[in-house]
Protein backbone atom coordinates (compact mmCIF):
# COMPACT_ATOMS: atom_id res chain seq x y z
CA UNK A 1 0.00 0.00 0.00
CA UNK A 2 3.01 2.54 1.13
CA UNK A 3 4.65 1.69 -2.12
CA UNK A 4 1.31 1.96 -4.14
CA UNK A 5 0.56 5.62 -2.61
CA UNK A 6 4.33 6.50 -3.40
CA UNK A 7 4.16 5.32 -6.97
CA UNK A 8 0.46 7.88 -7.39
CA UNK A 9 1.95 10.51 -5.69
CA UNK A 10 5.18 10.24 -7.86
CA UNK A 11 2.94 10.37 -10.87
CA UNK A 12 1.13 13.14 -10.06
CA UNK A 13 3.76 15.16 -9.40
CA UNK A 14 5.58 14.03 -12.57
CA UNK A 15 1.71 15.04 -14.22
CA UNK A 16 2.00 18.28 -12.95
CA UNK A 17 5.54 19.05 -14.38
CA UNK A 18 4.43 17.73 -17.90
CA UNK A 19 1.20 20.40 -17.52
CA UNK A 20 3.42 22.87 -16.31
CA UNK A 21 5.80 23.01 -19.08
CA UNK A 22 3.15 22.35 -21.66
CA UNK A 23 1.03 25.42 -20.65
CA UNK A 24 4.10 27.78 -20.68
CA UNK A 25 6.01 26.31 -23.21
CA UNK A 26 2.49 26.25 -25.77
CA UNK A 27 1.41 30.07 -24.45
CA UNK A 28 5.08 30.80 -25.46
CA UNK A 29 5.26 29.52 -29.01
CA UNK A 30 1.47 31.01 -29.99
CA UNK A 31 2.20 33.96 -28.36
CA UNK A 32 5.63 34.71 -30.53
CA UNK A 33 3.86 33.29 -33.49
CA UNK A 34 0.94 35.84 -33.48
CA UNK A 35 3.69 38.44 -32.52
CA UNK A 36 5.67 37.65 -35.59
CA UNK A 37 2.50 38.39 -37.87
CA UNK A 38 1.41 41.96 -36.22
CA UNK A 39 5.60 42.76 -36.51
CA UNK A 40 5.90 41.48 -40.34
CA UNK A 41 2.77 43.02 -40.83
CA UNK A 42 3.67 45.86 -40.07
CA UNK A 43 6.88 45.79 -42.14
CA UNK A 44 9.33 45.59 -39.57
CA UNK A 45 12.18 42.62 -38.86
CA UNK A 46 11.28 40.46 -36.34
CA UNK A 47 14.54 39.66 -35.24
CA UNK A 48 15.65 43.58 -35.17
CA UNK A 49 12.38 44.15 -33.20
CA UNK A 50 13.19 41.56 -30.40
CA UNK A 51 16.52 43.35 -30.35
CA UNK A 52 15.53 46.44 -29.80
CA UNK A 53 12.69 45.38 -27.36
CA UNK A 54 16.07 43.45 -25.23
CA UNK A 55 18.07 46.62 -25.72
CA UNK A 56 15.24 49.00 -24.12
CA UNK A 57 14.71 47.44 -21.47
CA UNK A 58 18.31 46.11 -20.79
CA UNK A 59 20.60 48.11 -23.09
CA UNK A 60 22.81 50.33 -20.20
CA UNK A 61 22.17 51.03 -16.88
CA UNK A 62 19.45 53.51 -17.25
CA UNK A 63 17.68 51.34 -19.30
CA UNK A 64 17.80 48.52 -16.83
CA UNK A 65 16.71 51.11 -14.08
CA UNK A 66 13.41 51.62 -16.14
CA UNK A 67 12.60 48.19 -16.43
CA UNK A 68 13.21 47.86 -12.52
CA UNK A 69 11.00 51.09 -12.16
CA UNK A 70 8.21 49.24 -14.09
CA UNK A 71 8.94 45.88 -11.81
CA UNK A 72 7.58 47.86 -8.78
CA UNK A 73 3.94 48.75 -9.26
CA UNK A 74 3.59 45.53 -11.33
CA UNK A 75 5.05 43.51 -8.82
CA UNK A 76 3.12 45.33 -5.44
CA UNK A 77 -0.25 45.45 -7.68
CA UNK A 78 0.50 41.76 -8.66
CA UNK A 79 0.76 40.50 -4.86
CA UNK A 80 -2.73 42.86 -4.45
CA UNK A 81 -4.38 40.85 -7.16
CA UNK A 82 -2.62 37.35 -5.74
CA UNK A 83 -3.79 38.12 -2.09
CA UNK A 84 -7.81 38.31 -3.48
CA UNK A 85 -7.39 35.79 -6.07
CA UNK A 86 -5.28 32.80 -3.95
CA UNK A 87 -8.64 33.49 -2.01
CA UNK A 88 -11.41 33.26 -4.43
CA UNK A 89 -12.23 36.75 -4.18
CA UNK A 90 -12.45 38.88 -7.77
CA UNK A 91 -10.89 42.43 -6.95
CA UNK A 92 -10.53 43.94 -10.80
CA UNK A 93 -10.43 47.19 -8.69
CA UNK A 94 -7.23 47.36 -8.45
CA UNK A 95 -6.46 50.26 -11.01
CA UNK A 96 -8.84 52.53 -8.27
CA UNK A 97 -7.35 51.49 -5.27
CA UNK A 98 -3.78 52.64 -6.78
CA UNK A 99 -5.28 55.99 -7.83
CA UNK A 100 -6.84 56.61 -4.54
CA UNK A 101 -3.97 56.07 -2.80
CA UNK A 102 -1.85 58.02 -5.09
CA UNK A 103 -3.98 60.90 -4.58
CA UNK A 104 -4.19 60.92 -1.14
CA UNK A 105 -0.22 60.25 -0.76
CA UNK A 106 0.19 63.71 -3.12
CA UNK A 107 -1.94 65.97 -1.45
CA UNK A 108 -0.65 64.62 2.56
CA UNK A 109 2.77 64.93 -0.13
CA UNK A 110 2.65 68.69 -0.43
CA UNK A 111 0.65 70.24 2.11
CA UNK A 112 1.79 68.37 5.36
CA UNK A 113 5.35 69.85 6.84
CA UNK A 114 7.35 66.95 8.90
CA UNK A 115 10.84 65.58 8.86
CA UNK A 116 11.96 63.05 6.02
CA UNK A 117 11.03 59.99 7.18
CA UNK A 118 7.93 60.56 9.34
CA UNK A 119 6.54 62.32 6.44
CA UNK A 120 7.08 59.14 3.95
CA UNK A 121 5.75 56.69 6.76
CA UNK A 122 2.83 59.20 6.90
CA UNK A 123 2.21 58.96 2.66
CA UNK A 124 2.76 55.17 2.65
CA UNK A 125 0.28 53.86 5.58
CA UNK A 126 -2.46 57.24 4.44
CA UNK A 127 -1.89 55.67 0.88
CA UNK A 128 -2.63 52.09 1.93
CA UNK A 129 -5.19 52.79 4.02
CA UNK A 130 -7.14 55.08 1.68
CA UNK A 131 -7.41 51.95 -0.48
CA UNK A 132 -8.53 49.59 2.17
CA UNK A 133 -11.59 51.86 2.69
CA UNK A 134 -11.83 52.32 -1.30
CA UNK A 135 -12.43 48.31 -1.35
CA UNK A 136 -14.79 47.84 1.82
CA UNK A 137 -17.72 49.35 -0.49
CA UNK A 138 -17.74 45.88 -2.78
CA UNK A 139 -16.56 44.30 0.44
CA UNK A 140 -20.14 45.39 2.56
CA UNK A 141 -21.93 45.25 -0.44
CA UNK A 142 -20.95 41.02 -1.33
CA UNK A 143 -21.13 40.26 2.48
CA UNK A 144 -24.20 41.96 3.58
CA UNK A 145 -26.36 42.10 -0.23
CA UNK A 146 -24.49 39.58 -2.21
CA UNK A 147 -23.77 41.98 -5.17
CA UNK A 148 -20.92 40.15 -6.86
CA UNK A 149 -17.77 42.22 -6.15
CA UNK A 150 -16.46 41.12 -9.90
CA UNK A 151 -18.88 43.78 -10.75
CA UNK A 152 -18.66 46.69 -8.03
CA UNK A 153 -14.70 46.53 -8.21
CA UNK A 154 -14.56 47.25 -11.80
CA UNK A 155 -17.12 49.95 -11.93
CA UNK A 156 -15.57 51.26 -8.79
CA UNK A 157 -12.42 51.97 -11.06
CA UNK A 158 -14.49 54.22 -12.99
CA UNK A 159 -15.49 56.11 -10.35
CA UNK A 160 -11.80 56.63 -8.63
CA UNK A 161 -10.53 58.03 -11.79
CA UNK A 162 -13.50 60.50 -12.45
CA UNK A 163 -13.62 61.30 -8.76
CA UNK A 164 -9.70 61.89 -8.53
CA UNK A 165 -9.99 64.21 -11.78
CA UNK A 166 -12.54 66.19 -10.37
CA UNK A 167 -11.05 66.53 -7.12
CA UNK A 168 -7.76 68.05 -8.84
CA UNK A 169 -9.89 69.68 -11.56
CA UNK A 170 -12.77 71.77 -9.37
CA UNK A 171 -11.19 71.77 -6.06
CA UNK A 172 -7.29 71.72 -5.61
CA UNK A 173 -7.41 74.06 -8.97
CA UNK A 174 -10.23 76.09 -7.92
CA UNK A 175 -8.12 77.76 -4.65
CA UNK A 176 -6.23 79.94 -7.14
CA UNK A 177 -3.07 78.44 -6.34
CA UNK A 178 -2.75 76.18 -8.24
CA UNK A 179 -4.08 75.80 -11.47
CA UNK A 180 -3.09 72.97 -13.34
CA UNK A 181 -6.06 70.59 -14.28
CA UNK A 182 -3.91 67.21 -15.10
CA UNK A 183 -2.07 67.28 -11.83
CA UNK A 184 -1.20 68.30 -8.18
CA UNK A 185 1.19 70.51 -6.81
CA UNK A 186 4.94 68.48 -6.63
CA UNK A 187 4.91 66.89 -2.97
CA UNK A 188 7.72 68.29 -0.48
CA UNK A 189 11.16 66.60 -0.46
CA UNK A 190 10.95 65.50 2.49
CA UNK A 191 8.02 63.05 1.35
CA UNK A 192 10.35 61.48 -1.74
CA UNK A 193 11.10 58.10 -1.49
CA UNK A 194 14.97 58.03 -2.20
CA UNK A 195 16.52 56.58 -5.23
CA UNK A 196 17.83 52.76 -5.14
CA UNK A 197 20.28 53.09 -8.43
CA UNK A 198 21.61 56.13 -9.17
CA UNK A 199 21.46 57.82 -12.54
CA UNK A 200 18.02 56.15 -13.05
CA UNK A 201 14.34 55.89 -12.08
CA UNK A 202 13.81 52.96 -9.77
CA UNK A 203 13.29 54.07 -6.50
CA UNK A 204 13.27 52.03 -2.71
CA UNK A 205 9.91 50.90 -4.12
CA UNK A 206 11.35 48.29 -5.55
CA UNK A 207 12.52 47.19 -2.12
CA UNK A 208 8.94 47.33 -0.46
CA UNK A 209 7.41 45.27 -2.85
CA UNK A 210 9.88 42.69 -3.34
CA UNK A 211 9.62 42.53 0.94
CA UNK A 212 6.00 42.48 0.37
CA UNK A 213 5.93 39.28 -1.85
CA UNK A 214 8.66 37.39 0.49
CA UNK A 215 5.96 38.42 3.79
CA UNK A 216 2.98 37.37 1.80
CA UNK A 217 4.46 34.15 1.01
CA UNK A 218 5.83 33.64 4.59
CA UNK A 219 2.11 34.12 5.32
CA UNK A 220 0.42 31.30 3.56
CA UNK A 221 3.49 28.92 3.51
CA UNK A 222 3.90 28.84 7.13
CA UNK A 223 1.10 30.62 9.54
CA UNK A 224 -2.18 29.12 10.56
CA UNK A 225 -3.97 32.47 9.15
CA UNK A 226 -2.71 32.40 5.97
CA UNK A 227 -3.96 28.76 5.56
CA UNK A 228 -7.44 29.78 6.50
CA UNK A 229 -7.16 32.64 4.24
CA UNK A 230 -6.50 30.25 1.54
CA UNK A 231 -9.17 27.45 2.44
CA UNK A 232 -11.84 30.10 2.84
CA UNK A 233 -11.27 31.19 -1.01
CA UNK A 234 -10.56 27.17 -1.71
CA UNK A 235 -13.40 25.87 -0.37
CA UNK A 236 -15.93 28.36 1.65
CA UNK A 237 -17.97 25.43 3.30
CA UNK A 238 -15.28 23.54 4.40
CA UNK A 239 -13.84 26.42 5.71
CA UNK A 240 -17.34 26.86 7.72
CA UNK A 241 -17.05 22.82 8.77
CA UNK A 242 -13.45 23.36 9.78
CA UNK A 243 -14.21 26.58 12.14
CA UNK A 244 -12.70 28.81 10.07
CA UNK A 245 -14.34 32.64 11.02
CA UNK A 246 -15.35 33.12 7.03
CA UNK A 247 -17.23 36.30 6.86
CA UNK A 248 -13.81 37.82 9.07
CA UNK A 249 -11.28 36.35 6.61
CA UNK A 250 -13.54 37.22 3.57
CA UNK A 251 -13.45 40.66 4.76
CA UNK A 252 -9.61 40.62 5.55
CA UNK A 253 -8.68 39.44 2.32
CA UNK A 254 -10.39 42.22 0.43
CA UNK A 255 -9.15 44.98 3.10
CA UNK A 256 -5.62 43.20 2.73
CA UNK A 257 -5.72 43.56 -1.14
CA UNK A 258 -7.15 46.89 -0.94
CA UNK A 259 -4.28 48.27 1.20
CA UNK A 260 -1.95 46.52 -1.22
CA UNK A 261 -3.00 47.90 -3.56
CA UNK A 262 -3.37 51.89 -2.57
CA UNK A 263 -0.02 51.60 -0.77
CA UNK A 264 1.24 50.74 -4.56
CA UNK A 265 -0.17 54.57 -6.05
CA UNK A 266 1.38 55.85 -2.95
CA UNK A 267 5.06 54.91 -3.68
CA UNK A 268 4.39 55.49 -7.74
CA UNK A 269 3.85 58.94 -6.67
CA UNK A 270 6.32 59.13 -3.89
CA UNK A 271 9.35 57.19 -6.17
CA UNK A 272 8.48 58.24 -9.08
CA UNK A 273 6.07 61.43 -10.44
CA UNK A 274 6.63 63.18 -7.23
CA UNK A 275 3.59 64.42 -7.88
CA UNK A 276 -0.48 63.20 -9.08
CA UNK A 277 -1.26 63.12 -12.47
CA UNK A 278 -4.28 61.85 -13.29
CA UNK A 279 -5.06 58.51 -14.96
CA UNK A 280 -1.06 56.98 -14.23
CA UNK A 281 -2.91 54.59 -12.91
CA UNK A 282 -5.15 53.46 -15.42
CA UNK A 283 -3.55 50.29 -17.25
CA UNK A 284 -1.25 49.55 -13.95
CA UNK A 285 -4.32 47.60 -11.82
CA UNK A 286 -4.51 45.23 -15.36
CA UNK A 287 -0.67 44.99 -15.37
CA UNK A 288 -0.87 43.30 -11.86
CA UNK A 289 -3.30 41.05 -12.64
CA UNK A 290 -1.73 39.92 -15.35
CA UNK A 291 1.19 39.57 -13.23
CA UNK A 292 -0.93 37.01 -10.71
CA UNK A 293 -2.41 34.93 -12.96
CA UNK A 294 0.50 34.15 -15.30
CA UNK A 295 2.12 33.61 -11.63
CA UNK A 296 -0.89 31.55 -10.18
CA UNK A 297 -1.06 33.90 -7.24
CA UNK A 298 2.26 32.53 -6.15
CA UNK A 299 4.01 35.97 -4.45
CA UNK A 300 7.64 34.52 -5.19
CA UNK A 301 6.76 33.70 -9.02
CA UNK A 302 5.48 37.25 -8.82
CA UNK A 303 8.99 38.69 -8.59
CA UNK A 304 10.01 37.03 -11.56
CA UNK A 305 6.79 37.48 -14.15
CA UNK A 306 6.80 40.93 -12.86
CA UNK A 307 10.44 41.68 -13.66
CA UNK A 308 9.82 40.41 -17.17
CA UNK A 309 6.85 42.75 -17.71
CA UNK A 310 8.72 45.53 -16.48
CA UNK A 311 11.48 44.37 -19.10
CA UNK A 312 8.42 44.22 -21.67
CA UNK A 313 7.07 47.82 -21.02
CA UNK A 314 10.60 49.31 -21.02
CA UNK A 315 11.39 47.62 -24.60
CA UNK A 316 8.23 48.93 -25.96
CA UNK A 317 8.51 51.99 -25.61
CA UNK A 318 12.02 51.37 -27.21
CA UNK A 319 10.81 49.92 -30.36
CA UNK A 320 8.46 53.11 -30.62
CA UNK A 321 11.14 55.55 -30.88
CA UNK A 322 13.40 53.17 -33.52
CA UNK A 323 11.18 51.56 -35.77
CA UNK A 324 8.03 51.63 -37.08
CA UNK A 325 6.20 49.64 -34.53
CA UNK A 326 3.72 50.63 -32.19
CA UNK A 327 4.26 49.81 -28.58
CA UNK A 328 0.77 48.53 -28.62
CA UNK A 329 2.26 45.14 -30.94
CA UNK A 330 4.01 44.23 -27.31
CA UNK A 331 0.83 45.10 -25.09
CA UNK A 332 -1.37 42.86 -27.84
CA UNK A 333 1.36 40.09 -27.44
CA UNK A 334 1.31 40.11 -23.55
CA UNK A 335 -2.82 40.31 -22.92
CA UNK A 336 -2.24 37.01 -25.62
CA UNK A 337 -0.11 34.98 -24.03
CA UNK A 338 -2.35 36.16 -20.75
CA UNK A 339 -5.36 34.47 -22.46
CA UNK A 340 -3.24 31.31 -23.78
CA UNK A 341 -2.12 30.86 -20.44
CA UNK A 342 -5.32 30.84 -18.96
CA UNK A 343 -6.63 27.66 -20.60
CA UNK A 344 -7.06 24.96 -18.55
CA UNK A 345 -4.12 22.45 -19.76
CA UNK A 346 -4.46 20.46 -17.03
CA UNK A 347 -8.30 19.12 -18.19
CA UNK A 348 -6.27 19.03 -21.88
CA UNK A 349 -3.75 17.65 -20.70
CA UNK A 350 -5.31 14.42 -19.24
CA UNK A 351 -8.10 14.25 -21.98
CA UNK A 352 -5.15 13.50 -24.21
CA UNK A 353 -3.37 11.16 -21.95
CA UNK A 354 -6.70 8.92 -21.61
CA UNK A 355 -7.43 9.02 -25.05
CA UNK A 356 -4.44 7.80 -25.78
CA UNK A 357 -4.77 5.41 -23.22
CA UNK A 358 -8.39 3.53 -24.67
CA UNK A 359 -6.97 3.55 -27.94
CA UNK A 360 -4.04 1.77 -27.05
CA UNK A 361 -6.26 -0.61 -25.21
CA UNK A 362 -8.62 -0.76 -28.06
CA UNK A 363 -5.19 -1.92 -30.20
CA UNK A 364 -3.98 -4.10 -28.04
CA UNK A 365 -7.79 -5.96 -27.63
CA UNK A 366 -7.41 -6.25 -31.56
CA UNK A 367 -3.95 -7.26 -31.42
CA UNK A 368 -4.86 -10.03 -29.16
CA UNK A 369 -8.55 -11.00 -30.96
Amino acid sequence: MKKKWRRGASLLKSDSARIMLMKYGISLLVTMLLGSILIYAQGVDLGYAMAEVFKGAFGNLYKLGNTLRWTAPCLMLGIAASVSFKAGVDNLGLSGQCAIGGLVAAVIGYTAELPPVAHVLLCVFAAGFSGMLYVLVPAIMRLFFGINEFIVTLMLNFVAEIMSEYTVDMILAATGEYTSATSTPSILSSAQIPIMIPNTSVSYSLLIAIVLAVALYVLYKFTLPGYELKQTGENLRFAKVGGVKVVRNFLLIFLLSGFVAGLSGGVEVLGVYKKFNVGFATNLGWDGIMVARIAESNPIACIFVAFIWGALKAGSLQIERVTELNRFTVECMKMFFVLMVSIDYERLYYSVKYAIARRRRRNAGKEAG
